[in-house]
């Protein structure tokens, strides 16, 4: 029998719509035809979502792009194959590529969802690039993974891809700019501890990669791992799955996280705006609930060298082949943007790797690493990527900003973004609506972020020792019991039956209840009669929801109470301490990086090169360290200042921006290291003629000048470098 047949057989329905009601009943039976038509209208876009979830599962490499994509690079062919691509996003009409700009690559994350997210919108990390100028790419998955496949072998497939751009992007000038997305930044940064010459600037948003750090209170989270006794749970959920874990329980973990938004918030709001939510809805639904699979030997390894283990900011994770991943290796500027708001990722996790690896400012420098972070205020896990007043803002000024981003000294900096007003100085070098600045901070300004407590990274090592113990149980007693009895059957039920996708299941077409649901609501978008904006019954109605939101939210704090309460007093117990092998004389039980004998006699050998090369170079250096000097001083690098530093490259047609960058890094160490001997040699550099000392000075006032007077000691070394510009007089000395 076919669909439609069965759909006629059923009895008709009468919707709901008696406009008689309304005249007989007034506000009440206004509010009642009203709400029950919504309540059909809501009905049917669960249904809508249901269809379009399945038709999207369906798709060969189901993704919620709103650019076209082109595949450039299939994973499924390597010789380690992964279920992995490399795409190139076609531009929409209007917008212009400059194939001499660095190439930007998304990388979306696998954290339980399909891929998409970094190109969602318009206004996106892919649309604010492109409309930069920038070609773009995309590195995206198919929702199983290839057997046998590892996080190394992604890891050896991304770099293929990045090769693969960098090849298809000859004449760009700089290497790519990569940006990771919330679990795949702590992938790009492991690829750019080990394979660092593939990187441009790299931008990891919302991306975790100091696990243990938070703060009492607000981050419960990260007690999880330790609640459930570790990793153990990890790998009995992968068995049932017959070798795969389902990313539905990592969505699900998501959304125990706000269960007011979960259980009411969400389906509320679209069935209290359901004549104007449908279409947002079913777009954010389609990505929410394209639940991705891992294998078990992906999800073991991230969960225990990772969220538990918390190994990678601390250099304690080695391949396969003996490659200890340093991040410390990493040689492109890392911008860290995270959010307050966020409570998946918190700045804590965002930036807490940063005190793992540097004890200070000069540690961070000599590794040559430049690090710029940048704090929101307010926004959520998933508005870090989806937000279009985000992307307006954030990641078009970081878009449009790359290449000043890549040639900062090195050191540690925060983003700041002030608005563009209409007396802003200089308002023809301001790229956007914003005004992107740069300051210097210092490892003390981190600190007072993320909060480091020896406390907490006692009770955590004690939760990797618990897992290790009760990992090994498992696997040794009940593991080979689990495995005989599962298989893809109990896969695929588990799977239906789990509350983030069971939803999908019972609203669809498949189920004969829904199959009227689409004529009736057909009739009410026919005979539709909202209610008035002022029926009193709407308030009533905003009145216990704003009721059910704060009874769920504070159900949630109590739970997150009672969870850190019984972390904190279960793993600070002295005993379990002892027990697990942890020593009260320990007084940090985590490795720190230290600087080994071969990075000391690197770091030596570097400054004794810069120091003998201290009174080398011409006009060039001499004005980009005359600038160098000046920045030092004062509030930090503004984008205005750089786009007339452009000016010296414009001039210098030969030099390309890898090489302005080293230069720069050159004339920065040499301030570094000596001072006033950096700076009495700058008239040795310069040539005898007045009308060209004269131009590049010209220059360099313009530079320093580029956001307004200047005054204090940046006005003072300003007048220090015209003194060393002037021409000397006759018969003096030349320096």
């Amino acid at each position: 029998m076919s669909k439609t047949s069965e759909t006629d057989s059923l009895p008709t329905v009468p919707v709901p719509t008696n406009p008689a009601l309304m005249p007989t009943w007034g506000p009440v039976g206004e509010y009642v035809t009203d709400t029950l038509q919504r309540t059909i209208l809501f009905w049917d876009v669960l249904r809508q979502r249901s269809d379009e979830y399945f038709q999207h599962k369906a798709m060969a490499v189901p993704n919620v792009l709103s650019f076209h994509a082109e595949l450039v690079l299939d994973g499924r062919t390597l010789a380690r194959p992964v279920n992995y691509g490399l795409a190139r996003i076609q531009p929409p009409v209007g917008v212009v590529i400059d194939q001499k700009k660095r190439p930007f690559v998304v990388v979306d994350p696998r954290a339980g969802h399909g891929p998409g997210i970094g190109g969602f919108k318009a206004d996106s990390e892919l649309g604010v690039a492109m409309r930069a100028g920038h070609p773009c790419y995309f590195i995206g998955f198919t929702p199983d993974p290839m057997p046998g496949q590892t996080i190394e072998d992604i890891m050896r497939a991304e770099a293929i891809f990045l090769e693969a751009v960098i090849a298809l992007h000859p004449e760009a000038d700089g290497k790519p700019c990569v940006i990771g997305n919330c679990q795949a930044g702590w992938a790009v940064m492991m690829l750019a501890a080990t394979r660092p010459e593939l990187f441009g600037p790299i931008i990891i948003p919302g991306s975790p990669l100091s696990y243990w750090a938070g703060v009492e209170g607000q981050n419960p989270m990260r007690y999880t791992g330790g609640l459930y006794g570790g990793s153990w749970l990890t790998a009995l959920t992968s068995d049932l799955g017959h070798g795969k874990f389902d990313g539905a329980y990592l969505v699900g973990n998501f959304e125990n996280m706000n269960p007011a938004n979960t259980l009411w918030t969400k389906n509320y709001d679209l069935w209290a705006k359901v004549d104007g939510e449908g279409r947002r809805f079913l777009d954010f639904e389609r990505w929410w609930g394209g639940h991705v699979n891992l294998n078990a030997e992906e999800m073991q390894w991230i969960v225990d060298q990772l969220f538990i283990g918390n190994r990678l900011s601390t250099a304690e994770i080695v391949t396969s082949d003996g490659v200890r991943i340093d991040l410390r290796n990493i040689r492109s500027p890392i911008v860290c943007f995270c959010s307050k708001g966020d409570n998946i990722t918190p700045p804590q996790q965002a930036l807490g790797w940063i005190i793992d690896l540097y004890r200070d400012l000069d540690d961070l420098r000599a590794c040559g690493q430049t690090i710029v972070y940048a704090i929101h205020e307010s926004i959520g896990h998933l508005g870090i990527f989806v937000s279009g007043g985000v992307a307006r803002k954030e990641h078009e000024e970081f878009a449009s900003n790359i290449d000043l981003i890549d040639v900062l000294p090195p050191g540690l900096y925060e983003a700041v973004m002030t608005p563009r007003t209409a007396d802003a100085v200089n308002p023809e070098l301001i790229g956007g609506e914003w005004i992107a600045r740069f300051e210097p901070r210092s490892l003390d300004d981190i600190r007072v972020i993320v909060q480091p407590n020896p406390e907490d990274d006692r009770r955590f090592a004690a939760v990797q020792r618990v897992s290790d113990i009760n990992l090994g149980l498992y696997r040794t007693l009940f593991q080979p019991f689990v495995q005989a009895f599962a298989s893809d059957k109990t896969a695929e039920w588990l799977h239906k039956l789990n509350p983030s996708e069971l939803p999908y299941e019972l609203f669809s077409d498949r189920n004969p209840l829904m199959r009227q649901i689409a004529e009736l609501a057909e009739q009410v978008r026919g005979q539709r009669q909202p209610v008035s904006p002022d029926n009193p019954l709407l308030q009533v109605q905003a009145m216990i929801s704003d009721g059910m939101i704060a009874a769920l939210d504070g159900w949630r704090d109590l739970r997150d109470h009672s969870m850190e309460q019984i972390f904190l007093a279960l793993y600070g117990s002295p005993l379990l301490q002892a027990l697990v092998g942890l020593r009260a004389s320990d007084e940090n039980p985590r490795r720190r990086p230290g600087m080994e004998p071969e990075r000391i006699a690197f770091i030596q050998q570097r400054i004794g090169e810069l120091k003998a090369r201290i009174a080398e170079g011409g006009l060039t250096e001499a004005a980009i360290r005359s600038l160098v000097y000046i920045g030092m001083a004062g509030p930090g690098v503004d984008e205005r200042a750089f786009n007339e530093l452009r000016q010296i490259r414009a001039g210098h047609g030969n030099m390309t921006l890898a090489e302005f960058k080293q230069t720069l890094r050159e004339q920065f160490f040499g301030l570094l290291l000596d001072r006033d001997e950096a700076l009495a040699a700058i008239p040795k550099m310069l040539p005898a003629g007045a009308e060209a000392r004269a131009t590049i000075l010209g220059v360099i006032r313009n530079v320093v000048m580029a956001a307004g007077e200047v005054s204090g000691e940046r006005a003072e070394r300003l007048a220090q470098v015209e003194a060393l510009f002037a021409v000397p007089a006759i018969g003096g000395a030349a320096g």
